[in-house]
């Protein structure tokens, strides 16, 4: 049943994007007409203001205006350069700050180079403070300052708080909009308080307790208001034993909470017991979604997202760092072959069989990589079983070694009719096999004891290691044992 809605939204928002690429389509197809009729240029003006601004922008500006800010951004994402900034001007200027919080940061950069000062601040002013953080980054100062200045006392220091955190902290996710509540009063008084509001704050699932200094006490599910008698007392039904989180947690903490407890809200402490604010279900998605996108990005070596219709120079500068990297590790590995010149120009064999041992140990090093980045993402690996984990991947480099190192073995035996060549394959496969799991291990885990994201190049270094290795001992091996 999941399956089929996420189908049928995909293909939803996949219909939108469509129909507006064609009504982009035949906007530029009548402007290219317009524009080609031999009339005097007023007359050519009032022709395109007729055909165009009147039907095709008009229908596509209507279009538009029915989606959610999500599949507005979803299709901005989706379109080149020239027609995304037509679209973006057609967008209704109170949805601006909506759209800019959903579109990837390399495509609102290019919105909001085009947006005034005026703008930007209007946009920021739709926002909550717990999202006027997030688009902070990318705002002018100048902007900040005004939009600073158009908020209440207690919204400036909420936009503060929410600012002071790392992207990756708890205290960046949570937001300040919320429902709290006296243990103290019944049920009924708790009802007709929530009918004061025109509607709750989304993903209300609980109403949080606090005492008169703010300090949290406990929750109050939504469930348990609605079917117990109004003459009850919160103070009987709350949940004083609780998750809460803390505004310094790392958020992919907080992640797996979500995700082993199946929440939908879960309060925000701090170090006096106070609280300060809540994280919902959808802020954890998003950050799962982005964390889930830069360790993509990240493992391919690139710095940062990277908008698909961006320059070429930006984008070719976008993907140099690792590739200098790998260039260089890419003239050290050719050092390593040129100094077994002698033995490969003896065995010509050795040159077409190489490949095959660096490919297969860096293959396998990368499925090593894989598991250790998703194991300390949800903090399965401590001091206390690393050994154990570097054990079993070594016996699981050691056993790939011996199958697929016999059978590479045996390919080049029969290949060359030259039994002691298959034998140094197998040992070679073996040797570097294990190798690349030593390297598959210790490369996240140093980096993530330096303090460093270990997605970040890992395959990039693997490769070199890999490759390199695997050069030197395969060729290492030939010249040692095939003498003529």
């Amino acid at each position: 049943m999941t399956e089929n809605r996420e189908t049928h939204y995909t293909e939803n928002v996949q219909d939108h994007l469509q129909q507006v690429q064609h009504l982009l389509e035949k906007h530029a197809l009548i402007e290219t007409v317009a524009h080609h009729q031999e009339m005097p240029r007023a007359e050519r003006h009032e022709l395109v203001d007729k055909l165009l601004h009147k039907r095709h922008l008009a229908e596509l500006r209507e279009k538009l205006g029915s989606l959610h800010p999500a599949d507005v951004a979803y299709i901005l994402e989706a379109l080149p350069i020239d027609q995304r900034l037509l679209v973006w001007d057609l967008v209704k200027a109170d949805r601006d700050g909506e759209i800019l919080i959903e579109v990837s940061d390399a495509v609102r950069e290019s919105l909001i180079a085009t947006m005034s000062r005026d703008e930007l601040r209007e946009a920021a002013e739709q926002l909550d403070t717990d999202e006027i953080a997030d688009l902070a980054p990318d705002l002018p100062h100048a902007v900040m300052r005004d939009v600073f200045k158009s908020l209440s006392i207690e919204e400036r220091e909420q936009l503060r708080a929410a600012m002071s955190y790392p992207q990756d902290a708890v205290g960046a996710l949570m937001d300040f909009d919320m429902v709290t509540i006296r243990e103290d009063v019944t049920l009924e008084v708790v009802s007709r308080y929530l009918r004061r509001f025109n509607e709750l704050p989304d993903h209300t699932d609980q109403l949080f307790i606090v005492d008169r200094d703010d300090r949290f006490k406990g929750v109050l599910p939504l469930h348990r208001l609605l079917v117990n008698e109004p003459d009850l007392e919160v103070a009987r039904l709350m949940i004083a034993e609780t998750i809460t989180l803390h505004p310094d947690d790392k958020a992919d903490q907080a992640a797996q909470a979500f995700e082993r407890y199946d929440l939908v809200s879960a309060p925000v402490v701090d170090e006096d017991g106070k609280l300060v604010g809540r994280v919902t279900v959808n802020t954890v998605m998003d950050f799962i979604r982005a964390e889930s996108e830069s360790d993509v990005l990240n493992l391919a070596g690139l710095r940062e997202e990277e908008d698909i219709f961006a320059s070429v120079w930006k984008s070719a500068q976008n993907r140099w760092m690792w590739l200098a990297l790998n260039l260089c590790t890419a003239f050290f590995a050719s050092r390593v072959i040129g100094s077994f010149e002698g033995t490969i120009e003896k065995f010509v064999a050795l040159a077409t069989l190489m490949p095959i041992v660096a490919g297969i140990a860096g293959n396998s090093a990368n499925q090593t990589t894989t598991i250790i980045i998703r194991s300390l993402a949800l903090g399965q690996i401590t001091t206390a079983n690393a050994r154990l984990m570097i054990s079993k991947e070594l016996a699981i480099g050691a056993l790939n070694g011996l199958v697929w190192g016999g059978v590479a073995g045996l390919f080049a035996y029969f290949l060359y009719q030259n039994i002691l060549l298959g034998i140094i394959m197998t040992s070679a496969m073996l040797l570097n096999l294990l190798l690349g799991a030593m390297a598959g291990l210790l490369i996240p885990l140093a980096m993530q004891r330096m303090g460093r994201d270990p997605a970040i190049g890992s395959s990039v270094m693997l490769t070199a290691i890999t490759d390199s290795g695997g050069f030197f001992i395969f060729l290492g091996l030939a010249s040692i044992f095939l003498k003529h």
